[in-house]
């Protein structure tokens, strides 16, 4: 339902800008976009080219609206411009192949070439303010993809297509091509169908729509799609007792794409907003959106659509009242006097997109019946059917793929109600693998202590590898991997064989933390939120907005997971550490004395963060103690549940 990181002596100032212009070019895309007023960028590992000869304009200056300079960078520069680039595309891959640890280090190198040229940065203010970008971008705590360990970035979402769908009903409809009027006509005589199928002009122009190269490609995506999804949506309906035909209402919604987002923030096959899914248990945390658990939300929807079939005893305004709410459906009929959609649609007295709701509906099920009369031919993706297993404990996806052997983005595919790649410290979670390989994850996970199944990997060993070269790669001694694998430290390594790596255990994901949202295109203020586990009022307080608008290129400060702003900083602060080891030393003595369930009442300015490290316990455990966390964010005068471990 509709309804978003000193040099030495100084040298001829030629050079020095030539190199920065050379520097700069590698760097445009990072700097792109930065503001004059210091705050910190929360950016993407950019893909870096080598600098050819010729360089541009440095973007720096520009911003001020100081024009650039073009130099020519001389040889020497242009080695340092290529030593920083192979460092940044060396980070890029790690990057992407989700070695965080590694790409830091890359990051880190591309830093040294430059502080080890041999330029004066100090004099150089290009040079010295294109330094601190690369700190501030690369190492800043904002950045959502380098949090404080490995697995926690955001899942990637995709525009939900009823966004994409034009608006034919701003005018009374063109009269229909009579051959297209036909065909449809004689497919509603011909196919079978438990939902009535009108053909009039309002139908027949989303008919023509979709036979236009923009609509056809949002049908074909659908049919693929559905595929993985009919089967399990066709039981659900049954087991219900609902009509079929309604799996179209899931193909305009969201082309039965789980990760459909649309602008208003609602979610997943069937785009619940996280308010209504609550309604009928499609519960949201940090680490788990129900709303685009397929058959979770499918359940969800076949209920909704019951209730509002009984309410208003026709199917068209139960589908309209999915879209716009039962209320503006129930005020439509009353101000009319008609209980008929196409009467509320004639009189205009339905928001517009859910006026076009009900006919695109009806054009999609014409076409999906039967699409080789529209001269559509598509072949449909395989059904899903996956193992479940239950982990019983936190588990990094990666370390899943690799006792498995198969890539992380199959897991994500099979398991899009997860927004990270770490799965939720939660006995009954269900997670779910390709089929065939339950057994073997449970035989190979078991060599490995559940507490260390978010940090430590399994690799995979390859042709001319080493244990040095291995334990470099993850950071670790290669002491400790031969002890982790009870094989000796200058013992061969068999190519294929697998070893466990002891990846030191990172901190918990800087819940709370401030980072920089750089607004994209298609966000509105309630996608932000959604996407961040907060609160429109929470962003507008944070950001001092007097409305919800937002544009493309603002920069928002947001702190993920519904927690406030910790409080300004003092002059004092020894004195705030004390307080806080004070609070913690005298609630836990109470709770030693009688047990390990410690109550403490939230004060102003207090984040989840700040009070897991001073409890010495961490955000997702006092979530978990206090279920309301998950519905709203913390406020003062809360009272907590503190569990303290054995």
């Amino acid at each position: 339902m509709a309804a978003g990181r000193n040099g030495r002596d100084r040298v001829q100032r030629r050079a020095l800008r030539a190199a920065g212009a050379a520097l700069a070019l590698a760097f445009s895309l990072w700097a792109a976009g930065c503001a004059d007023d210091g705050h910190a960028v929360v950016v993407r590992p950019p893909t870096i080219q080598s600098a050819p000869p010729s360089v541009g304009l440095l973007p720096l200056e520009s911003r001020r609206g100081t024009a650039g300079v073009s130099l020519q960078a001389p040889n020497g520069d242009l080695l340092v411009a290529r030593a920083v680039n192979a460092s940044f595309a060396a980070g890029q891959q790690d990057y992407q192949a989700g070695h965080l640890d590694q790409a830091r280090r890359e990051f880190d190198a591309s830093l040294e070439v430059l502080l080890s040229s041999g330029y004066d940065l100090k004099q150089e203010p290009q040079l010295q303010q294109m330094y601190d970008h690369i700190v501030e971008t690369v190492h800043a705590d904002e950045m959502v993809a380098f949090r404080d360990g490995d697995g926690f970035s955001e899942q990637k979402t995709e525009p939900a297509p009823a966004d994409e769908m034009p608006d034919l009903s701003a005018s009374p409809p063109a009269p229909a091509d009579p051959a297209l009027r036909g065909n449809a006509e004689g497919e509603v005589a011909s196919v079978e169908h438990d939902l009535p199928l009108t053909v009039n002009d309002y139908v027949l122009a989303y008919l023509n729509f979709f036979q236009t190269p923009r609509g056809r490609a949002i049908v074909e995506t659908g049919l693929r799609r559905a595929g993985r999804y009919r089967d399990m949506i066709s039981e659900v309906l049954r087991e219900e007792g609902l009509p079929q035909d309604l799996i179209y209402l899931a193909q305009n919604e969201s082309a039965f794409q789980p990760q459909a987002l649309s602008k208003e923030g609602a979610r997943g096959l069937w785009q619940f907003m996280s308010s209504s899914g609550r309604l009928y248990g499609l519960q949201k945390s940090w680490w788990v959106d129900d709303r685009q658990d397929p058959e979770k939300a499918t359940r969800a929807a076949a209920e909704d659509l019951r209730g509002l079939y009984n309410e208003f005893g026709d199917w068209y305004l139960a589908m309209a009242a999915y879209d716009c709410g039962p209320a503006n459906v129930e005020r439509a009929i009353q101000r009319t006097g008609y209980a008929d959609f196409w009467e509320l649609y004639r009189r205009n007295v339905l928001p517009k997109e859910t006026r076009n709701y009900v006919p695109i509906i009806i054009a999609l099920a014409l076409i999906s019946k039967d699409p080789a009369r529209y001269g559509i031919a598509v072949d449909p993706e395989a059904p899903i059917e996956p193992d479940s297993v239950k982990p019983g404990h936190a588990i990094d996806l990666r370390l899943v793929a690799e006792t498995i052997d198969v890539d992380v983005d199959t897991l994500r595919t099979l398991n899009p109600q997860l927004l990270r790649l770490v799965t939720p410290d939660d006995q009954d979670f269900v997670l779910h693998l390709p089929q065939g390989t339950a057994e073997r994850f449970y035989a190979e996970i078991a060599a490995i202590p559940p507490d260390k199944w978010v940090s430590w990997r399994n690799h995979r060993i390859e042709e001319d590898e080493t244990l040095s070269s291995i334990a470099k790669e993850y950071r670790v001694s290669p002491a400790a991997i031969a002890a982790a694998n009870g094989i000796d430290a200058d013992a061969p390594l068999p190519v294929g064989a697998k070893l466990i790596i002891p990846v030191e255990a990172r901190s918990d994901p800087s819940l709370g933390r401030r980072i920089s949202y750089r607004v994209r295109r298609e966000d509105t203020l309630a996608s932000i939120a959604d996407e961040f586990d907060v609160s429109t009022e929470e962003i507008r307080r944070w950001n001092h907005l007097r409305s919800d608008r937002v544009v493309r290129g603002m920069r928002l400060s947001v702190y993920p997971g519904g927690m406030t702003p910790p409080p300004a900083p003092t002059n004092k602060p020894a004195a705030a550490e004390m307080a806080s080891a004070s609070m913690a030393r005298s609630s836990t003595g109470a709770a030693d004395a009688g047990g390990q369930k410690i109550v403490y009442q939230v004060k102003p300015g207090e984040t989840l963060w700040s009070i897991a490290r001073a409890f010495r316990t961490t955000v997702e455990e006092l979530r978990g103690a206090n279920r309301f966390l998950f519905d709203r964010p913390l406020e003062a005068g809360d009272e907590l549940t503190i569990l303290r471990a054995q």
